[in-house]
């Protein structure tokens, strides 16, 4: 099957983040660490990298899964959760580098709507993906409780996606002000990449939620819909 147009823009756009966050925090910010003794920001500049290609990148994927993929319900099923399970895993790390940062750095945690918006949506991530594993795969409801916990699994994991692209912005507005606050040039290349980083995310969160909502030509092939089946 033929991956379709609307999902080559958003994995170009996916891939086009990726590449612009590391060559902000690799070559303007100096590069990643978790554990430098003495230039802390490298610690931090592990947040902004595991947010996005966790939350964004991976997660868009996992999302787009079901209607991507050529192969099986159930074979789409386990890739969908795994790739959400990926997702969860490198958004944790991320939010451990950022304590990590404020802790080492003696900044107060838990200060600013980006970390209250943040946090949240990772703890909702969380109970999201465990509700989906304990109801459509292990140990798994019954075929009445998965049809009717469907639309409801659907709607709250897009209210969280929409979540998580609502922290990154944040994040991405609050590190550039910060920054400018410190002396950076407003119209400085380091700034315009953020800038423009920020805007693809919000591009590839429209063309995602735009996707994965549309109606399918073949309600029986892989999309959504095909998770109604017992």
């Amino acid at each position: 099957m033929a991956v379709p147009a609307p999902a080559k823009v958003a994995r170009g756009l996916a891939a086009s983040e990726a590449v612009l966050v590391l060559l902000w925090c690799v070559h303007f910010r100096g590069g990643l660490s978790l554990g430098s003794p003495t230039n802390k920001g490298l610690i931090f500049n592990v947040h902004p990298v595991l947010m996005l290609i966790g939350f964004i990148i991976v997660g868009s994927e996992a999302i787009m899964s079901y209607k991507t993929l050529p192969w099986s319900h159930d074979t789409n099923k386990m890739v969908h959760m795994l790739l959400h399970a990926v997702a969860l895993f490198l958004g944790s790390v991320g939010i451990y580098a950022a304590f990590k940062f404020h802790n080492e750095s003696g900044i107060a945690n838990l200060y600013s709507l980006h970390s209250w918006v943040g946090l949240g949506t990772i703890c909702l991530y969380g109970i999201q993906w465990l509700l989906g594993v304990t109801t459509f795969f292990f140990p798994g409801a019954s075929p009445t409780v998965r049809r009717r916990m469907l639309p409801w699994h659907v709607r709250s994991g897009l209210v969280v996606y929409v979540l998580a692209l609502l922290a990154a912005e944040l994040g991405f507005l609050e590190k550039l002000t910060f920054l400018q606050a410190g002396g950076l040039g407003r119209y400085s290349s380091e700034a315009l990449l953020v800038n423009f980083t920020a805007l693809l995310i919000v591009l590839l969160g429209a063309s995602v939620v735009l996707y994965v909502t549309a109606p399918m030509h073949n309600e029986n092939t892989h999309g959504y819909s095909a998770v109604h089946k017992p």
